[in-house]
C-alpha cells in the first residue's frame, strides 16, 4: 500500500517539475522577446504588425530605409503594393489618352 503511495506521490512530483519547467521556459522567451523589442533589436512588419527581429532574412531596402517581414507572403505584398504605387505615381491621366491615340 505505501509503495503505491510513494509512487503516485513520486509520479506527481515529477510531473509538476515538467509542467512547471514549460510554463517557465514559456515566461523567459515572452520577457527576452519583450527586452529585445525594448532595445529596439525587434521591429515592426509593415504588412501585418508582427514583431520581427532585425537578425532576419526576410527583408526589402527602399532607398536608405530597411523593411523587415516575418514572412515570404508579407515581403511580397509589400513589394506588389511598392511596384503599383511607381507605376501610378509614373503615369499621369494625360499618358493613356496619349497611348491610346
Amino acid at each position: 500500500m505505501y509503495r503505491w503511495l510513494i509512487l503516485i506521490l513520486a509520479g506527481f512530483i515529477l510531473w509538476k517539475l515538467f509542467t512547471g519547467d514549460k510554463k517557465r521556459k514559456k515566461a523567459q522567451e515572452k520577457e527576452d522577446k519583450e527586452s529585445l523589442l525594448v532595445t529596439g533589436e525587434m521591429v515592426k512588419d509593415p504588412m501585418c504588425g508582427a514583431f520581427v527581429s532585425k537578425d532576419g532574412d526576410i527583408r526589402v531596402r527602399e532607398g536608405d530605409k530597411v523593411h523587415y517581414f516575418c514572412s515570404y507572403e508579407c515581403r511580397e505584398k509589400y513589394v506588389k503594393m511598392l511596384q503599383g504605387d511607381t507605376a501610378a505615381a509614373g503615369s499621369e491621366p494625360g499618358d493613356a489618352k496619349k497611348d491610346a491615340s
